[in-house]
């Protein structure tokens, strides 16, 4: 599994709970995982996918997501593809074919796919290895987005009795997650719940005021970047765009009501970096796989938790800093209260108002955002501070808070404990409202008591006093206030109170500037000059392909090479992200922009510092990695002497693989022995045998009939020296790069290319 991991996707180790549920699936045994997004729920399937026999059926509601997943599988060699209604019946049936054929290994399709008979009529021939359910919170009536083409899952479970299914979600409560359990018919499913955090998120809740300006504000801290930012409704998204576009943004809106084509153009230019910023409904963004949103911004109340989590979650997919902004505004609620009032359904009123008021409690809250959200899912992580939400990082001042929260409490007290706290401030600030003179509250001894405080400042202040167990809130149909024991006896007695607030400041940095927890793989300092020049090749690379950029390499890959400077394609393939497949198609071209900078500033591969850089756990395997007795990288010692390192270093790397190989030791057991991938090392017998050093291959050959395959696709490619992609491409997945290498070493000894013994 490492070997695949490394070899297809460049990663060097998993991520928690990854290796788990791998294990579980290609076991035979159902699972259920519930990852934060970007924690890579996908390797939890396409791994199993490439090491059990047939076809693994993925369900997802996501169209956009399935071309992402598709063309990013493909690009790391693996035969993928995608059915649903964007693409011709023709065209369907040709995929259909390919899949009974055994030419696909993993298999995309939409859940409403699964009900036409002509769909289940294929499945019944189809040699199926497991079922992956995506988003799987949609089988629930509890989650926050259920979908009843889901139901239909059930029926594919019972069809497919002994083929294990999958289950995987980055928002899933206890009730939800024992919801898809029950919902899918998984079997004892063994259930991995890798935490809902996102350490690298920094979440911050603003009041909604002159939000065009905000807005701009906030995109002017991400240059060229790119951003989401949810509106409330469709007319909302395209006003927005266009007051970005006046500002000097480039911005496109999104919404449902928008012509096929407009809403594709505009989701393809936001993926492939054309656009950075989109205005969007929700309907945006389920199915964007892109991993560099660096901002996303709520403009208007999200609906629920869930919700809010799932949105944020689009943004720093990647690991890196990004920033997830609400502009709340108390009247914001009433646009949804409007939208909860005409379901028709009283329990699903009932729990929509529950959710939304959640979302309340979490803008006003005064104690760290984060813990909030994790207790939400149940989380039992959550620590007492973040360091990367607002509250956590604000400047605190103290005030005396006595007598407003002695008028606030009373007020409570004196409306009867029926209202919400929107009410309760109109009532201290003399509000002319119909409602307050018609309750005949104007005549209290509270009303008018508080007007030098805004209705915002009322509303702060009780959230505070729920914070200290002198208000709460009840969960009737319309939550309300009353006082608590310790509230009465506040009120009447002459105890002070001293509360805490985030002391008001006029501009602020921009928020991912000033933290850097849970920055996942990325070195500090990286030069930021060689890391634009190799997005623009990037770009160009993606462009010529048809592609989104980060399909041929993430941010983080980038900021890797920006950093370490690899001048070989062995030191490049250390770089978190390289594998065998993308070392091959883009190595070179990404080597010579490196080397032509470096070699401009003087600059040396700095890839021997990887083992002292990377966090515990996540350290990049790489060949010139041994130390000397001092404990120093043998790089840095033969540099310090003056010895000319780089030719010194890979000498000595060169020969360690051809002595273990001679000792008798398979590709494998080279590569474990000495902390090096099997594309290392077979990389390193490519190079000796070119040198003219003999090697006996003989032993590290694959079965003859293997051999003879790759033999004849040489022969017909026009000898040794032919490309490895396109033979690679001739001999599918069943044959390995690293057989391949080995083979043309192999004939390369036999046509007189070594020297012999």
């Amino acid at each position: 599994m490492r070997d695949l991991l490394k070899r297809r996707f460049g990663y060097d180790e998993f991520r928690p709970y990854q290796e788990e549920a791998i294990r579980a699936v290609t076991s035979g045994r159902d699972a259920l995982a519930v990852m934060p997004t970007g924690g890579g729920k996908s390797l939890c399937y396409q791994i199993p996918a490439l090491v059990m026999d047939g076809v693994a059926l993925v369900v997802s509601p996501l169209i956009a997501l399935m071309k992402d997943q598709v063309d990013g599988l493909r690009a790391n060699g693996i035969a993928a593809a995608f059915i649903n209604s964007t693409i011709e019946p023709a065209e369907i049936w040709r995929i259909q074919d390919a899949a009974l054929r055994g030419d696909v290994k993993i298999l995309y399709a939409a859940p409403e796919r699964l009900a036409l008979a002509g769909f289940q009529d294929f499945l019944s021939e189809l040699r199926v290895s497991l079922v992956a359910v995506d988003e799987a919170h949609c089988i629930s009536e509890w989650g926050h987005d259920f979908r009843p083409d889901y139901r239909e899952l059930s029926a594919l479970r019972r069809s497919l009795p002994r083929v294990p299914f999958i289950a995987l979600t980055a928002t899933a409560t206890a009730q939800v997650r024992a919801d898809i359990i029950a919902q899918l018919g998984l079997r004892n499913p063994a259930q991995f719940v890798a935490g809902f955090n996102r350490a690298n998120l920094y979440y911050e809740v603003r009041p909604k005021s002159n939000s065009v300006d905000a807005i701009a504000g906030l995109l002017r801290k991400h240059p060229g970047e790119s951003a989401i930012i949810y509106c409330f409704s469709r007319k909302e998204t395209e006003e927005l765009a266009g007051q970005l576009r006046d500002a000097g943004f480039s911005a496109l809106p999104y919404h449902a009501g928008l012509a096929d084509d407009a809403r594709r153009r505009a989701q393809e230019r936001f993926i492939r970096d054309e656009v950075p910023i989109i205005t969007a409904t929700i309907a945006f963004g389920m199915g964007i796989d892109k991993p560099d949103v660096r901002l996303v911004v709520h403009q208007t109340l999200p609906r629920s938790i869930e919700g809010y989590y799932q949105e944020t979650g689009r943004a720093g997919r990647d690991g890196l800093p990004s920033d997830c902004v609400l502009l709340y505004s108390y009247g914001d609620k009433v646009k949804q209260d409007f939208f909860i009032d005409r379901v028709e359904d009283a329990d699903e009123r009932q729990s929509a108002r529950q959710k939304l008021a959640k979302v309340i409690d979490f803008c006003q809250l005064h104690t760290c955002r984060r813990r909030y959200l994790l207790e939400y899912f149940g989380d039992a992580t959550a620590a007492p501070e973040c360091d990367g939400c607002d509250n956590c990082l604000a400047d605190m001042e103290e005030f005396d808070a006595t007598q407003i929260a002695k008028k606030i409490i009373t007020a409570v007290i004196r409306t009867g404990q029926r209202f919400g706290i929107g009410y309760v401030a109109q009532v201290l600030r003399g509000s002319k409202d119909k409602r307050v003179l018609g309750n005949g509250h104007h005549e209290l001894g509270v009303y008018g008591i508080a007007m030098d405080y805004s209705a915002a400042e009322i509303r702060d202040i009780a959230a505070l006093l729920a914070e200290r167990d002198l208000l709460y809130k009840n969960s009737d149909e319309y939550p309300t206030l009353g006082a608590t024991p310790a509230g009465w006896d506040f009120a009447r007695g002459d105890e002070t109170l001293t509360l805490s607030r985030p002391r008001r400041v006029e501009e602020e940095a921009a928020p991912a500037a000033r933290r850097g927890a849970g920055v996942r793989d990325a070195p500090p300092d990286f030069d930021e000059e060689l890391f634009g020049e190799l997005r623009a090749l990037r770009a160009r690379l993606a462009a010529e392909r048809g592609m989104p950029p980060y399909i041929v390499f993430g941010d983080v890959t980038l900021r890797q090479m920006a950093y370490y400077f690899p001048h070989s394609r062995e030191s490049l393939s250390g770089i978190h992200g390289v594998g065998t497949m993308k070392l091959e198609q883009y190595g070179d071209a990404f080597l010579d922009a490196i080397r032509a900078y470096a070699e401009r500033r003087g600059l040396g591969d700095r890839t021997a510092q990887m083992r002292q850089v990377m966090p515990s756990g996540q350290r990049q395997l790489i060949g010139d990695g041994e130390r000397g007795q001092d404990g120093r990288e043998r790089g840095q010692i033969e540099r310090d002497r003056g010895q000319g390192g780089g030719a010194a270093r890979q000498a000595s790397t060169y020969e360690q693989t051809r002595e273990l190989l001679a000792q008798g030791l398979t590709i494998g057991e080279a590569a474990t022995r000495r902390g090096l991938t099997t594309m290392t090392i077979t990389n390193h017998i490519d190079r000796l045998v070119a040198e003219g050093v003999y090697i006996d291959l003989v032993p590290l050959l694959p079965p003859e009939g293997v051999m003879r395959e790759i033999a004849a696709e040489f022969a017909m490619a026009g000898g040794v020296g032919a490309a490895l992609k396109p033979i690679k491409d001739a001999l599918g997945d069943g044959v390995s790069y690293d057989e391949i290498r080995v083979v043309r070493a192999y004939l390369t000894q036999r046509q007189g290319g070594g020297s012999g013994q």
